[in-house]
């Protein structure tokens, strides 16, 4: 059998950053812990990147490429209530997999001024897509919303969604599981425009949350 090609040392590094930096958090991993980690010098991780930052900035750039991909999904056809929820599983299983980008968020935008810039227009981007589906909805007749109601709404989405994974450590900080995390995250989101729903959309919620209520 052919043989596969090692991954070059660079790809290597990514990988490991970001899984130690999901596992423990991007402020308490170094350099030093992620050379002893892979069993490489400092020297060899320096030749690859020059700062931890430079590594963060690197997998935020591979995240920011990947959650365009999924928001870029609902405009390209008028969604239904059964779409909004596989976009927002979607979304939360991008999320899920940089999470560390979501739990430290405060703390790197304090001192990364690249991720400050980039992360602040994702929020705008995914304002303008939960706006984008909320308006889809009221079009097929499946959400009432006034007008009036879509930007705190859109708004609220969005914070909800971006603020999921330190809350939901915070209450369960020792069952960590992508399934539920996800699935509570997908549930709380939807939740917000319950109320709006139409009563077909507000029937298929209802059936969903049974399930969901106790991922």
């Amino acid at each position: 059998m052919e043989r596969k090609p090692k991954r070059r040392t660079r790809e290597r590094i990514l990988e490991t950053s970001l899984a130690l930096f999901n596992d423990f958090g991007e402020p308490n991993v170094t350099t030093t812990v992620i050379s002893d980690e892979m069993e490489i010098s400092p020297g060899n991780l320096y030749y690859h990147f020059r700062s931890k930052d430079e590594i963060v900035n690197t997998l935020f750039a591979a995240f920011e490429r990947e959650i365009e991909g999924v928001l870029a999904a609902p405009s390209a056809r008028g969604a239904n209530a059964e779409d909004v929820w596989l976009f927002l599983h979607l979304l939360f299983e991008s999320i899920w997999r940089y999470r560390f980008l979501y739990r430290d968020l405060n703390d790197l935008l304090s001192r990364n001024r690249l991720l400050e810039v980039h992360f602040k227009r994702l929020l705008e981007r995914k304002v303008e897509v939960a706006t984008a589906l909320c308006e889809g909805l009221i079009a097929s007749g499946e959400m009432t919303a006034a007008k009036v109601d879509l930007p705190a709404l859109a708004t609220n989405m969005v914070v909800v969604a971006t603020y999921w994974l330190s809350y939901d450590y915070v209450g369960n900080p020792r069952d960590q599981r992508a399934e539920t995390t996800v699935a509570r995250g997908a549930y709380q989101v939807v939740a917000l425009a319950a109320p709006f729903l139409a009563p077909r959309a507000r029937a298929l919620f209802d059936r969903l949350a049974a399930a969901y209520v106790t991922a």
